[in-house]
């Protein structure tokens, strides 16, 4: 082979190569700028766990309230009931703790259900719970049984969002609406049986310590997902200034994360405290 012919070989493969890393580089060049588009990758190529692990702050905020205002209930509760103190929380503050702590976890269960994506899996889990506290409360004391209770509703209607999403906004506020109102003609309807206490229809025998029937609390629990898809469609805080609670640095925050668990812990915790002040200062 003659020497220019050799020269045209070499500058042939000299130039594929080029083009091959030319195209290597173009191509990496477009994969990480698709990947910045996307939010994925910072400058450093780390993942942003920013984005991961946001949450809206005023949802967690506010079911830290409720879960406090649901424990000083409680406490009355037990004071009254378990330990015959002369306390009252039939009415005035101790009575409002009670409703406001019961209203404020069901709004937000509301909501809550349309940010997750696994409801029909926190439904069971939810009632499962419940069932629990139904057994622990029958043997514990069969006079204070809870039956249907505030985890049974909100298992219940966590599995019925799956039914409910479907339903535009209008309808879902008409629909709680009617369950909310039916909610006082139910309550004064009296069977001879308790077939029906899921919805609120009992007997004059009808027992349970801790009562959150589907009507009509449904119809509030509807109205958190109504609030939900007006005001929560991008899934994100829905205040413009710059007040994140730090979940770390806010114990209300905190709590409100941890809510089920420390809902399950807190009443025999609190038995058992009163207990003990009882025997040791009284």
């Amino acid at each position: 082979m003659s020497k220019n012919k050799m020269d045209e070989v070499k500058n042939m493969k000299g130039s594929k190569t080029s083009n091959i890393n030319n195209d290597n580089n173009n191509s990496n060049s477009s994969d990480f700028d698709l990947k910045n588009q996307s939010g994925i990758l910072q400058e450093n190529g780390h993942k942003d766990k920013t984005k991961e692990n946001s949450r809206v702050w005023e949802i967690d905020f506010l079911r830290g309230i409720a879960l406090l205002l649901m424990i000083y209930f409680h406490l009355i509760f037990d004071l009254k009931e378990i330990y015959n103190f002369n306390v009252d929380y039939t009415t005035g503050f101790n009575a409002f703790t009670g409703r406001a702590a019961g209203t404020l976890f069901v709004l937000l269960a509301g909501v809550s259900c349309t940010f997750s994506r696994n409801n029909l899996k926190r439904g069971l889990k939810i009632l499962a719970l419940a069932i629990l506290i139904t057994l622990v409360t029958y043997f514990y004391n069969p006079d204070m049984i809870i039956l249907f209770g505030v985890l049974h509703f909100l298992g219940i209607s966590i599995l019925l969002y799956s039914f409910l999403r479907k339903l535009d906004v209008i309808p879902l506020a008409i629909l709680g609406t009617v369950i909310f109102i039916l909610g006082n003609p139910v309550k004064n309807i009296t069977l001879d049986y308790d077939y029906l206490f899921i919805f609120g229809l009992t007997s004059d025998k009808f027992v349970s310590a801790d009562y959150y029937p589907l009507i009509p609390w449904l119809g509030i629990f509807i109205y958190g997902i109504v609030i939900g898809k007006l005001l929560y469609k991008e899934k994100k805080s829905i205040f413009s200034f710059n007040v994140k609670f730090n979940v770390e640095r806010n114990i209300i925050s905190w709590l409100g994360r941890h809510t089920l668990p420390i809902y399950m812990l807190h009443q025999p915790l609190l038995i058992l405290l009163i207990g003990l002040f009882k025997k040791i200062v009284v």
